[in-house]
């Protein structure tokens, strides 16, 4: 487990029983885009919510800030499923987008989110503590129903921001500290 005393890690905290932190993403995008518009090397995974033909659950989509690729991870169950959807080879083929942002020494890493593969060990927690202990601040999106694995996994030391750009700006300025984007 990284050191998360000098490698900080953050995330975003959205009440989980609302939706599918689409709010979360939003301000994520849009934070990100403001770093990469400052010249800032921003690496990783953003999520989108592509709204279903026909009803039934969103279809999920990982999309990397640097290529605009997009891996679809979720699994076409139909409209009345309310099995888990998410499709784990698509989480396995993203996954190569944060190896590459930790070979790019980038700024910040992104990834989508903190969910329950991760708060079970699996997901992207290799990648993120690799990222960790490279010293490479990674951000993410957790449920407030995943915040105990989120605390477990980071020993009770990464941050935990509400909803604004206020809070993610003033984090980043902390973890940046004196470096600028080259």
């Amino acid at each position: 487990m990284p050191d998360m005393t000098t490698h900080p890690l953050a995330a975003l905290v959205y009440d989980g029983d609302t939706g599918h932190g689409e709010e979360a993403d939003v301000l994520l995008q849009a934070f990100c885009h403001l770093l990469l518009g400052s010249g800032w090397r921003v690496g990783g995974l953003l999520q989108q919510c592509v709204p279903p033909e026909g009803g039934g659950r969103p279809r999920l989509l990982l999309v990397d800030l640097g290529t605009d690729e997009r891996f679809s991870i979720s699994q076409k169950l139909g409209p009345h499923s309310r099995a888990c959807s998410l499709d784990t080879g698509g989480i396995a083929q993203a996954s190569a987008v944060l190896r590459r942002a930790l070979a790019d020494g980038v700024h910040l890493a992104v990834t989508n989110r903190f969910g329950e593969l991760e708060a079970q060990g699996g997901g992207f927690v290799a990648e993120i503590a690799a990222l960790a202990d490279a010293g490479i601040p990674v951000l993410t999106v957790v449920a407030a129903k995943h915040l105990d694995g989120w605390r477990r996994f980071t020993g009770g030391l990464g941050e935990e921001l509400p909803l604004r750009m206020s809070a993610l700006s003033a984090w980043f300025t902390l973890v940046a500290g004196h470096r600028v984007p080259a």
